[in-house]
């Protein structure tokens, strides 16, 4: 018998490990042409960024597998679940080759087909397991955005609307209801939860047209229950409903529930949302309570009041978005931390003063000026433990020290920075607000 050589004997106690299972079996790698072509052909003079960029697009393919009923679940990372606004974030980057790939449209589909029933299942749930069990139930806001944004972001970049089945109309109609529902939290939503204060109901409300959440997209409770950038969301998610009723399914009146109820939303954030600040002007805040509180603050999660131009709300030009932006990358703002090798936005969800890559890619996809992106950009590299990929939280003294070793998220948002910022790649919208009335000083 020939003598075991040391990679026959590290692939042997691999095999051991997994039988007794010490060791879970990683998922294979999706095979699309398209994206390790794009991965593959992608050459840049500085070497970590091509490594970078090609792991980072790579990524959502690793992460995301088919299920036995022919819908695709999409892994956050490190944690054994499919969250509705991590998945719609991970795959957004594919949608630039869902047009001429069919291997990609397929995937994109049954992406969309399994968020169609996590939705019908619970609507107030965030994340759910492989065999569609409830993973987390908080509710969160942004997880009914997310699905209809990537849905409506899918059906204009590829002109599939093949993506719109009878289960996806039952996904509408449980969104739009629990929507309108949390519009009177107090009243109409028997919604609880653990985490929230007054015995799980959420802090004091009035009435504002805006809808309640009780989380934010970092999964912590909210302070005030009516979160700005995830009102921002609505407002273009339930306009990307509204064009969906009328020109897919044809069904007038409930394109115009989900319009007016976008513009109640609009008027609330516009009459709630902005307060003054003697130092910058009208600002958004971050949350408020329609009582008169508000916090004045930004999470590096999305939606956030930085990233609100990338979700499709505002444009960069405009004047409230302009003067809070000032506010948030400046050190007034009590979420914004400077270290040696980076500065940037985090959350209250990670160690103090930890930067977020996610909102570092933010600023550089939302910033006006090619100093601005590079600037970014460089600090991103810099954020590289080794690993060439981007992580949840890092100490911008010492990006060795990071939270979370697989997150899916910042590594596809990352490809789609590099794609729409540095090869001028057009960016694929999430909706058309262009209709939206803005308040006027």
């Amino acid at each position: 018998m020939a003598a075991l050589t040391n990679k026959s004997l590290t692939a042997l106690a691999l095999l051991v490990a997994l039988v007794v299972g010490a060791v879970p079996v990683p998922a294979p790698a999706l095979e699309l042409h398209s994206i390790e072509q794009a991965a593959a052909d992608y050459r840049n003079s500085n070497e970590q960024l091509q490594e970078m960029f090609r792991a980072a697009l790579l990524d959502t393919s690793k992460l995301a597998e088919y299920a036995s009923d022919g819908t695709a679940y999409v892994k956050t990372g490190d944690i054994p679940a499919e969250w509705l606004r991590d998945a719609s974030a991970q795959s957004r980057p594919y949608l630039f080759f869902a047009k001429n790939d069919p291997d990609v449209r397929r995937l994109l589909q049954a992406i969309t087909a399994r968020m169609a029933k996590y939705l019908q299942i619970d609507p107030y749930a965030n994340a759910y397991t492989l065999d569609y069990r409830v993973w987390e139930q908080k509710f969160e806001l942004d997880s009914l955005a997310y699905p209809t944004a990537l849905a409506w972001s899918y059906w204009k970049t590829t002109g599939d609307a093949s993506i719109f089945t009878p289960d996806f109309s039952k996904m509408l109609d449980a969104v739009l209801a629990t929507m309108q529902r949390e519009q009177d939290h107090p009243r109409n939503s028997s919604y609880t939860h653990k985490e929230l204060a007054n015995d799980g109901k959420g802090r004091p409300v009035g009435y504002t047209g805006m809808i309640w959440t009780g989380f934010r997209p970092s999964d912590d409770a909210c302070y005030y229950n009516f979160l700005i950038p995830s009102e921002m969301f609505a407002v273009v998610a339930l306009g990307d409903m509204s064009e969906i009723e009328r020109d897919v399914y044809h069904n007038v009146v409930k394109a115009r529930e989900a319009k007016a109820l976008r513009d109640e939303v609009q008027r609330g954030i516009q009459t709630y949302g902005l307060v003054l600040m003697p130092k910058y002007g009208y600002v958004y805040a971050y949350e408020v309570d329609g009582l008169g509180n508000a916090i004045l603050t930004d999470d590096a999660n999305i939606p956030s009041l930085l990233s609100a131009p990338y979700i499709g709300y505002t444009g960069t030009n405009d004047r409230y978005y302009d003067n809070t932006r000032r506010f948030l990358l400046s050190q007034d703002n009590p979420s914004f931390y400077q270290g040696h090798r980076a500065r940037g936005i985090g959350s209250y969800h990670t160690p103090d003063h930890w930067v977020w890559p996610l909102a570092l890619i933010v600023q550089g996809m939302t910033a006006t000026s090619n100093t601005e992106k590079q600037d970014v950009l460089n600090q991103l590299l810099a954020s590289d433990p080794g690993d060439h990929l981007l992580h949840e939280s890092f100490n911008p003294d010492d990006p060795r020290q990071f939270t979370r070793q697989d997150f899916g998220w910042p590594n596809a948002l990352f490809s789609e920075f590099v794609m729409t910022q540095f090869q001028g790649i057009s960016a694929i919208p999430m909706g058309d607000t262009g209709d939206l009335e803005f308040r006027s000083e």
